[in-house]
């Protein structure tokens, strides 16, 4: 699709040409700071109530997961911090604002933060000082592995406004990336998530209006102000169909997103994909769709595809049809979350690939509440059992009476997401579960 360059107004008063195609994100080629002037411009300097109407216009949604309306939460956060802006004060004061960069990236199977903090990140310190000038804040935060620490620091004093940044270390660990877990660690407490109904943009770091957003969408917020929303959801979902568009800002898989692909065994792959592209189109793209499968040796093709993550969804072959979107892939329970997608090729057992992610992440809550402590456990060695071949048919309804009594009752979306994952394995492996029964298996070697 060849896209116009939108003509400079007083919102995104831009010299140079927008990026054409998918390649938007990465389209500087690496982190040199002079080849990202070249292909960006200098940072501009919308007002703030410009900045929110352009990122309604663009239809951006949090790429961390959730998806929620970028627009929203940065209204959100300004109004409770009074909306002032007061970078050019003499510092953050009781109520000032919060922007925290969160480049924890504590999901196996993601890569795309790591890699966007490596190869643009000063894109993502462009879209860090927008979006704390947006909401009036006091202090900016960016959270990332300790291992991208030295390249961050030549970023950030190479950037002209480098200095306002403070940079501090993730976690790692799966729920220490939850958005109410990093402030709790930036706050030198245990990281681990709040009760999910404070909202952190009315009570965040320090009781103070926080907005924390995903690096990618920090980046993207960065091109939105030099280029436009409209520029921004030319391509993907809503320039599909805009007659499917609910309205500024609803989750229409505008614009484009990095995917992370993988397959047990092999390296993560990401790529910079427009939304709403087709999801065989994707994994092609990888080299994992059913002619990459056979190819690089690992079975005969696919069988099913984990979007989302471990709190994702497993979707059946027939899926890769559909568009990687909301609406395309809501008939399997799935959405794009953070854009991940692993494939289970032909040959290889879903039921224990899925038990040993659920042991995993029933290791891995925060312990906090009895659906974490006492829930997931049981569920994770039921569905262990039914993953050894254990002929009891009453597993997968003890499976699902425990579901039911964890369901909306934790601390925190840890819970719930596993029982997504834990459900569509019931689901999409049906016959493999009558097969264990039955004292066979798919697994090569049994």
């Amino acid at each position: 699709m060849t896209l116009l360059d939108p003509a400079p107004t007083a919102s995104h008063p831009v010299a140079l040409a927008a990026p054409t195609g998918v390649r938007r994100l990465l389209a500087a080629g690496g982190p040199d700071p002079d080849a990202h002037r070249a292909t960006f411009g200098a940072r501009p300097r919308p007002t703030p109530d410009r900045l929110i109407a352009e990122a309604e216009v663009a239809g951006l949604t949090g790429r961390g997961g959730a998806g929620f309306p970028v627009h929203r939460k940065l209204r959100a956060a300004a109004e409770a911090g009074g909306g002032t802006n007061r970078r050019t004060g003499a510092g953050p004061g009781a109520g000032t604002p919060v922007v925290i960069g969160n480049g924890s990236e504590g999901e196996p199977l993601s890569a795309k933060d790591r890699l966007l903090l490596r190869t643009a990140p000063q894109l993502v310190l462009d879209g860090l000082l927008l979006a704390a000038e947006a909401i009036g804040a006091g202090e900016i935060r960016l959270v990332a592995d300790a291992e991208l620490h030295a390249g961050l620091r030549t970023a950030l004093a190479a950037h002209d406004e480098g200095a306002r940044i403070q940079l501090a270390a993730a976690r790692g660990d799966f729920v220490g990336g939850e958005a109410s877990a990093v402030v709790s660690a930036l706050e030198g407490r245990r990281p681990v998530p709040r009760d999910h109904a404070i909202r952190l943009t009315g009570s965040g770091y320090r009781r103070r209006p926080t907005l924390l957003q995903n690096v990618e969408t920090l980046a993207h917020l960065a091109l939105i102000a030099r280029f436009g929303g409209a520029w921004f959801r030319s391509i993907g979902g809503a320039a599909a169909d805009p007659a499917d568009d609910a309205g500024a800002g609803s989750p229409i898989d505008a614009g484009t997103r990095l995917v992370t692909a993988s397959a047990p065994g092999t390296a993560l792959t990401v790529l910079e994909v427009a939304g709403g592209t087709r999801l065989g189109t994707v994994l092609a793209a990888a080299r994992l769709d059913d002619a990459g499968v056979r190819a690089s040796g690992l079975g005969a093709g696919v069988r099913a595809v984990l979007v989302g993550g471990y709190h994702g969804a497993w979707v059946p072959a027939a899926a890769l049809d559909a568009p990687f979107s909301v609406a395309g892939l809501a008939p399997w329970g799935a959405t794009p979350g953070a854009g991940i997608l692993h494939v289970l090729p032909h040959g290889r057992c879903g039921l224990r690939v899925a038990a040993g992610i659920t042991r995993m992440l029933a290791a891995e809550s925060a312990g906090q509440c009895g659906p974490c402590v006492n829930g997931l456990p049981r569920i994770a060695g039921l569905l262990e059992r039914v993953a050894r071949g254990e002929r009891d048919p009453g597993l997968t309804d003890e499976i699902a009476r425990v579901g039911e009594l964890v369901a909306g009752r934790g601390a925190c979306h840890h819970p719930d997401g596993t029982l997504r994952l834990v459900a569509s394995t019931l689901r999409e492996f049906a016959s493999d579960i009558a097969a264990h029964r039955a004292g066979t298996c798919e697994e090569e070697g049994r």
